[in-house]
C-alpha cells in the first residue's frame, strides 16, 4: 500500500518529464536546423549560445526562446525529481548512483541553457569578452585553488558520459525505456543515430575540457560551437559538420519520442511493453 501511495504522489510527473524532453528537442532542433541553414547559406554551423541569440532577433524566434526555457526548466526539475526519488530504478548500487548523479548534471546544465535562452529574450545576454559560455565557466574553476585538477576530473566525467552514450546508442540501451509501438520500431534507426551523435558531441568537448586543464587555459575549452569549429578544420570537415548536424536532428527526434512515449518504472501506468523486450521477445521466436 505505501508503494502505491509514493507511486500515485508523483503521477504529476509525467507532463512534467514530457515537457521537459520536448523542449530539450526543441533546443537541438534549432542548434542542428539553424546551422544547417547557414551552412547552405555558405555560413558556420552555430554552437547552442549562438543559435538561441540568433533566435533573438525575430518575433517567431522569441516564442521558440520561451518554449525553449520553459520545457528545459521542467527538464532540470524531472531530471532532480528522477534522481532523488528513482523513479526509473536506477537502484542504489554503484551503476545505478553514477547514473543518478548524471541525471542532476545534466538537469544543472540544462537549466543554465534555460537561463541563458530567458536572457535573451529579456535582453540581458552579452558576449564574454568574445568566449564561448564553456570557456567562461573553466577559467573560473582555473582560479579556485587546484582549478586544474577539478578540471580534469570533469574533463574525465565527460568523457565518461560521452562513451556512455555511444554504448547506449550502438547497443540500444535506451530501447529499455520506450514503449513498444508501431513508431518506435520503425523509426528505432533514427534514434540509434542521434544518442551516438549526443554521445560524439560529449566526448569531443571532454576532450577540450582535457586540453584546458593540461594546459592551463581557458581558450582550449569550448562548447558545440568549438566542437562544429575542430570538425570543420579536418579533412572533409563540412561534410563532417553537416553529418553531425544531421545526427543532431536524429537526436532532437529521439528526445520528442521520449517526450511520447518514455516509461518511468514507479510511476503508474498503462501495461505497457518497451521496445527492449519485444525485440528480444521476437528474435526468441524467430
Amino acid at each position: 500500500m505505501a508503494e502505491r501511495d509514493t507511486e500515485t504522489d508523483y503521477k504529476w510527473a509525467i507532463p512534467v518529464m514530457r515537457a521537459g524532453y520536448a523542449g530539450r528537442g526543441v533546443t537541438y532542433l534549432a542548434v542542428a536546423g539553424l546551422s544547417l541553414w547557414a551552412i547552405w547559406h555558405g555560413g558556420e554551423a552555430q554552437g547552442t549560445g549562438s543559435a538561441l541569440r540568433s533566435l533573438g532577433d525575430s518575433t517567431w524566434g522569441v516564442v521558440v526562446l520561451w518554449l525553449i526555457a520553459i520545457g528545459l526548466v521542467a527538464y532540470a526539475i524531472w531530471r532532480g525529481l528522477d534522481a532523488i526519488k528513482d523513479l526509473e530504478d536506477y537502484g542504489t548500487e554503484a551503476k545505478g548512483l553514477v547514473a543518478r548523479a548524471g541525471m542532476v548534471v545534466t538537469g544543472l546544465v540544462h537549466g543554465v541553457i534555460a537561463g541563458l535562452a530567458l536572457s535573451i529574450v529579456f535582453g540581458r545576454s552579452e558576449e564574454d569578452g568574445g568566449r564561448g559560455g564553456v570557456s567562461s565557466v573553466v577559467a573560473r574553476v582555473l582560479e579556485l585553488p587546484g582549478g586544474r585538477w577539478i578540471l580534469a576530473f570533469a574533463a574525465l566525467a565527460t568523457i565518461g558520459a560521452g562513451i556512455y552514450y555511444v554504448i547506449k546508442g550502438w547497443k540500444a540501451k535506451y530501447r529499455e525505456k520506450l514503449a513498444a509501438n508501431r513508431f518506435t520500431g520503425r523509426y528505432d534507426w533514427a534514434l540509434r543515430a542521434g544518442v551516438i551523435a549526443n554521445g560524439v558531441i560529449i566526448l569531443v568537448v571532454g576532450g577540450f575540457l582535457g586540453a584546458a586543464a593540461w594546459a592551463g587555459t581557458p581558450e582550449k575549452a569550448g562548447g558545440m560551437g568549438k566542437v562544429f569549429d575542430w570538425l570543420a578544420s579536418q579533412p572533409f570537415g563540412n561534410v563532417l559538420v553537416i553529418v553531425l548536424c544531421l545526427g543532431l536532428l536524429g537526436f532532437a527526434f529521439f528526445c520528442f519520442v521520449n517526450a511520447a512515449y518514455r516509461i518511468v518504472e514507479k510511476v503508474p501506468h498503462d501495461d505497457l511493453e518497451s521496445l527492449a523486450r519485444r525485440r528480444k521477445r521476437e528474435m526468441e521466436a524467430a
